[in-house]
């Protein structure tokens, strides 16, 4: 690990006002959501990326204690819709902090995450958080907003890390229209969330087996 990864690790945070403020209001959506305690702020984990660099957790375990950082690009000032607008950077915002909040939540739990669970749950916190925000949200939102995820995207990556997203982004593709067919079409949000707190805490087997079956 460089010195530079050293002090990301540190706790200290990038002064990136903007989006330390929607990390926090994704990072309580999440807790909300999920019913978890409540982690230290992410806000003070976040860093700058790099020009051309995207999303990026970092993660270390010192005498039994684990240390993390996120790497972000910019939101930049201008106005996000989410509607129409592009959704690149918010999302990679939304999966440093899924991230986060999965180890931290993992950690508390004393479990294991796996890196291909650790991107399923953050493509499915995605749809969750962005849902969430839209101002009016029912099947036909949903199903719009599940095509711009999950469909109208390109991978960055090639490889092992490239099929790890392939898949993680065939899998909560499978499973959100599974919660749109069950639960959003018929205005089921209560057993949807109950759902997806439950889907939350399973690990990877199980989390993939439902997906795949979805």
């Amino acid at each position: 690990m460089s010195g530079g990864e050293e002090r990301l690790l540190e706790g200290n945070g990038a002064n990136l006002v903007r989006e330390r403020s929607i990390a926090h209001a994704v990072q309580r959506a999440l807790e909300r959501v999920y019913h978890l305690e409540t982690s230290e702020p992410v806000g003070d984990y976040l860093h700058e990326a790099r020009e051309g660099e995207r999303e990026t957790l970092f993660v270390r375990e010192t005498n039994g204690t684990i240390e993390m950082a996120v790497r972000v690009p910019a939101l930049g000032a201008k106005e996000i819709d989410v509607a129409r607008g592009d959704l690149d950077p918010l999302c990679q915002l939304i999966e440093g902090v899924s991230h986060f909040v999965y180890i931290a939540e993992r950690a508390r739990a004393e479990r294991e995450a796996t890196q291909l669970e650790l991107e399923l749950q953050a493509e499915v916190d995605k749809w969750v958080v962005l849902a969430g925000s839209l101002a009016r949200f029912d099947a036909n939102a949903s199903e719009a907003l599940r095509a711009r995820l999950y469909e109208e995207i390109a991978f960055a990556h090639d490889g092992e890390i490239g099929e790890r997203y392939r898949v993680a982004n065939d899998l909560a593709h499978r499973y959100v229209r599974k919660l749109e067919r069950d639960y959003v079409a018929k205005k089921r949000y209560d057993g949807m969330r109950a759902e997806l707190r439950r889907f939350y805490r399973f690990g990877q087997e199980e989390k993939l087996r439902i997906a795949r079956a979805a």
